[in-house]
């Protein structure tokens, strides 16, 4: 046992040996990106192209207090992920596929304050096997473009997958900042500095991550966005949605009704990315059309990359749903058995991370890092079942999270 402030603080780490064979998987699969050729490229425009690509993260995570006053640590190997693109010439036809290994690294899931979502509490859920595999058709016609999609993946609403940003801690807004891992059918069309984007999709959640999504409901749900790109590496989005039953995979659950708007600002040049997103977010839950709960969220982050150091901050306000837990204090019943909750919590967490890359043979990229989090939480309604101070320990709780990063291949950014 390690003991910290007078705190007893328990370390908790996935097997070595499982941790090892994921990780060997991830680099093995990619020992031959360097030679691939990646969309673009003018020289193989005529013969069709493929890339690969694969990252992990290993980190240690405290947590205090974690629950109850008491202090935890965890170690595991994050967000263990294989990805593949494929085109036929010209691109007019691409495959993007991204295959999580979370299964067998985070079953228990990834701690963090605040986060919720697929009957975990407080950790963060592990994505499914196949997190996405989207195939593309587009064309021009005149000044406009437009893509037809389908397969598994990411609804048009909300901003960018986590993965993608600069903080390897998810927010808490995750699920009302995006819709994943369903089964979808979409279009997009682009024109002059303007997007739309409209697709329907499969309503239920996964609850596991070998969970695949219910083909017979697919359609039942239904996403659309707008957007704007004034100039160069700015975008300005505004989406709405309805999810019929996401927490009931047979139906007659809660149904939600979300928006969002969002403002990012994302440039690379010179070796050097400047990156911002300000958004808002909010869900309500709904029974036969009648607003049930309300939860919103507000966010704003930033962060600066060069070629020896990254750096970011990030604030977020975000209420959550308190609904009972099992006997494991970090899951939550599921499915439900009723629309009752215990009341809501407001987490206002403020985030800093600073990092450092190196880049090995062949592209490989090694990155250390360090998260710290500050993380208050609060009852929205004095009446509420749910009191922070008392579960937690306190209303105030920090987060501290250092691990390094392996990126090798050709990855989404």
């Amino acid at each position: 046992m390690l003991s910290a402030t007078g705190q007893h603080q328990r370390l908790t780490v996935i097997p070595a040996a499982r941790a090892r064979r994921v990780l060997a998987l991830l680099l093995c699969s990619t020992s031959a990106a360097g030679a691939q050729h990646v969309h673009g490229d003018t020289t193989t425009s005529l013969r069709p192209t493929a890339a690969w690509g694969a990252y992990a993260i290993g980190v240690v995570t405290s947590v205090r207090p974690g629950i109850g006053g008491r202090d935890l640590m965890e170690g595991y190997l994050t967000q263990p992920t294989l990805m593949a693109h494929a085109a036929l010439p010209s691109g007019w036809l691409r495959v993007d596929g991204m295959f999580s290994l979370e299964g067998l690294t985070l079953e228990r899931g990834e701690l963090g304050t605040g986060m919720f979502g697929e009957g975990y509490v407080d950790r963060r859920h592990p994505h499914t096997y196949l997190h996405e595999l989207i195939a593309t058709a587009e064309g021009a016609y005149g000044a406009v473009r437009a893509s037809l999609s389908a397969g598994k993946g990411f609804a048009p609403f909300g901003t960018d997958d986590p993965m993608s940003r600069p903080f390897v801690k998810y927010p808490t807004n995750h699920h009302y900042a995006q819709i994943l891992e369903r089964a979808l059918v979409a279009m997009a069309l682009r024109r002059s500095g303007f997007g739309f984007e409209a697709g329907i999709f499969n309503g239920d959640e996964p609850i596991a991550p070998s969970d695949g999504p219910e083909l017979s409901r697919l359609g039942d749900s239904w996403a659309a966005r707008v957007s704007a790109f004034p100039f160069e590496g700015a975008e300005l989005q505004v989406s709405h949605a309805r999810v019929e039953s996401p927490e009931l995979e047979t139906g007659g659950g809660l149904d939600q009704r979300k928006w969002s708007a969002s403002a990012r600002f994302d440039r690379l040049r010179g070796g050097t990315r400047r990156y911002a997103l300000v958004e808002w977010a909010r869900t309500e839950d709904l029974e036969h059309g009648v607003r049930a709960f309300r939860f919103g969220s507000a966010l704003a982050e930033a962060a600066h990359s060069a070629a020896a150091w990254t750096a970011g901050v990030r604030l977020e306000r975000t209420t959550r749903p308190e609904e009972e837990r099992s006997a494991n204090p970090f899951r939550s019943q599921r499915p439900h058995h009723d629309f009752n909750i215990l009341g809501i919590t407001r987490f206002t967490i403020a985030t800093a991370t600073v990092g450092r890359p190196v880049v090995l043979r062949r592209g490989s990229v090694l990155h250390s890092f360090i998260e710290v989090a500050r993380v208050s939480a609060e009852q929205v309604v004095d009446a509420s079942a749910f009191v922070p101070r008392d579960f937690y320990g306190s209303h105030r709780i920090w987060n501290l999270t250092a691990g390094v990063r392996v990126q090798a291949g050709r990855v989404h950014t």
